[in-house]
């Protein structure tokens, strides 16, 4: 299984940076050898294709993250299934669970408190977008 954590610090801002949407760093990302973190960072932004992407290119663990972020039960009990406890804290921190959020914060794993807190915004503003009136799609 794949983690986070496997990756160097260089790689994860890499991430963080395409979270937010610079093409500059999605571009390093899949021209360095990451695809599967361009798909986890586009699958976060609610591309299915990206999600399918992971599935069909041995990243299963970063599809269901996605799902957990979501806060997906099924998700959920996979990550907690296959033992992937650094993904399933992820998740639950990315969601505002305080213990979880806490956990990073404890242990000063600042890189990934700045993903969390990206994710967080991602979210949000997901949120915001599902309920604005003016963003729906007539039939």
């Amino acid at each position: 299984m794949h983690c986070l954590t496997d990756y160097d610090t260089k790689i994860l801002l890499a991430f963080y940076m395409s979270l937010k949407g610079d093409k500059k760093f999605s571009e390093f990302l899949m021209q360095n050898g990451f695809p599967e973190l361009e798909a986890l960072a586009q699958g976060i932004h609610s591309n299915v294709a990206a999600m399918q992407w992971l599935l069909d290119n041995g990243y299963p663990e970063f599809a269901v993250l996605s799902n957990a972020i979501d806060d997906e039960p099924e998700a959920i009990e996979w990550l907690q299934k296959y033992h992937c406890d650094f993904l399933l804290m992820f998740a639950a921190a990315c969601r505002k669970n305080v213990p979880a959020m806490k956990w990073f914060a404890d242990r000063d794993l600042k890189l990934f408190v700045l993903i969390i807190n990206e994710i967080q915004q991602i979210l949000m503003h997901q949120s915001w977008d599902s309920s604005d009136i003016h963003k729906f799609r007539r039939s």
